[in-house]
């Protein structure tokens, strides 16, 4: 009777073992259940190493947490990779940040976020450096001048990227449209971004039939602002004591927060941006240096964003440099803190996901009009019409971008 039971009992446990996949999480090295923030920071650290492929990288955030550590489920997990989407920033990094928030609270958002961004600040930080002596090598001039020509291709394939997944209807059509005419004559970035959110609530209404509807948080409202306003002080007191110190300082902590407080549509979103700040509004840096920050962004692990430290280190130093990485980050992660409890109740309001449509068209018609005006400000060639078209054709073929980049430097530095 024993060795019967024994026998049945198993057997339950072989069925349980490969009903789990012969023991996902401890086979991965994984925990299941909360992490301590020392191994949140540790394993997002790992992870930040290889991250190439910018919002890619969002199914290894899913494989880290999901499946392998089984910090949270499926379902948690898709509810917020649809939040990091619809709130500004870049969504590999909100990813790693929601993560570490419904693990650990704010000590684990903050965990997982600096634990992920620090090998793409690091490694950025290290050839913006070494940018200032190279520069005037033969070789890496004629490489940058290739990937200056790459990056052109790379925002055209951005802009036909988001386009075909944001433009179905006559009424996107327009709204797309508009925003590109009015980003190519010269208006200002953040007043269309904010009108085609108002324009999307109003004119692309939809209901999705998903949530409750209440769009009310599940906790008590002082528990659900603690954490967001902790970052907002942080933040405040961050550029108070920067233009106590250096208005300098200041001035680029508080543009690099512009930029990333209206980047909605993903990390590259806050490029253009920041272009406009950087070279057309305050003549930091000539445009051809932009780009070749931007190119660097593409080589290193993390978001496109991560070109802030490039654009920092340029104009202030490493000062400038670890400013500019900081603010490009802090009003993302606030957004998210604050959107989080809301959001479930939020995507089922059909203005809210008006505007969230609204607001990526504009990034589409960003998207455009940039690539126009960096088509306009390249010194073309044949060699370089050529690097470009064939990089343009290897990226919507959907070979990794940085291939692409890494292949089109070499030819470069050979032909150039």
């Amino acid at each position: 009777m024993v060795g019967h039971n024994v026998g049945s009992s198993l057997q339950v446990v072989l069925k349980q073992v490969a009903r789990n996949g012969t023991g996902s999480a401890r086979e991965a090295g994984g925990a299941i259940g909360p992490p301590t923030l020392p191994a949140l920071f540790a394993s997002f650290l790992r992870l930040g190493c290889v991250s190439f492929g910018g919002p890619s990288t969002v199914a290894y955030i899913r494989r880290l947490a999901v499946v392998q550590r089984r910090w949270i489920n499926e379902d948690d997990f898709r509810l917020g990779t649809a939040l990091c989407q619809a709130v500004p920033g870049a969504t590999s990094m909100q990813a790693a940040a929601y993560v570490g928030l419904r693990t650990r609270g704010l000590g684990g958002a903050v965990a997982a976020y600096v634990g992920f961004g620090l090998p793409a600040f690091s490694l950025m930080l290290a050839m913006s450096l070494a940018y200032e002596r190279a520069v005037s090598v033969q070789a890496v001039t004629a490489a940058l001048t290739g990937l200056r020509a790459l990056v052109v291709a790379l925002v055209v394939n951005a802009a036909w990227t988001f386009g075909r997944s944001a433009i179905h209807t006559v009424k996107t059509v327009v709204l797309a449209a508009t925003t590109a005419v009015l980003f190519l004559s010269g208006g200002s970035p953040f007043l269309i971004v904010v009108g085609a959110g108002l324009a999307g609530a109003v004119f692309l209404k939809s209901n999705p039939g998903d949530g409750d509807g209440s769009g009310q948080p599940p906790r008590h409202l002082w528990h659900v602002l603690r954490s967001p306003l902790v970052v907002a002080a942080v933040g405040a007191v961050f550029i108070g004591t920067l233009w106590i110190v250096d208005r300098r300082l200041a001035i680029l902590g508080a543009v690099m927060m512009k930029v990333d407080a209206f980047a909605f549509g993903g990390g590259f979103a806050s490029v253009p941006l920041m272009y406009h700040e950087v070279v057309e509004a305050r003549g930091w840096m000539p445009p051809p240096v932009f780009l070749d920050g931007m190119a660097l962004g593409q080589v290193t692990p993390g978001p496109v964003v991560i070109t802030a430290t490039f654009v920092g280190q340029r104009v202030a130093g490493l000062a400038g440099a670890l400013v500019a990485t900081v603010s490009i980050f802090l009003p993302s992660l606030f957004v998210l803190l604050v959107a989080e409890p809301f959001f479930q109740g939020l995507r089922s309001r059909p203005s809210f996901v008006g505007a969230t449509r609204g607001l990526v068209l504009s990034f589409v018609g960003l998207l455009a009009s940039v690539a126009v005006h960096f088509a306009r400000v390249m010194p073309w060639s044949p060699t370089s019409v050529t690097l470009a078209a064939v990089g343009l054709g290897a990226l919507l073929l959907e070979v990794d971008v940085v291939w692409v980049v890494l292949a089109g430097g070499a030819v470069s530095a050979l032909l150039m």
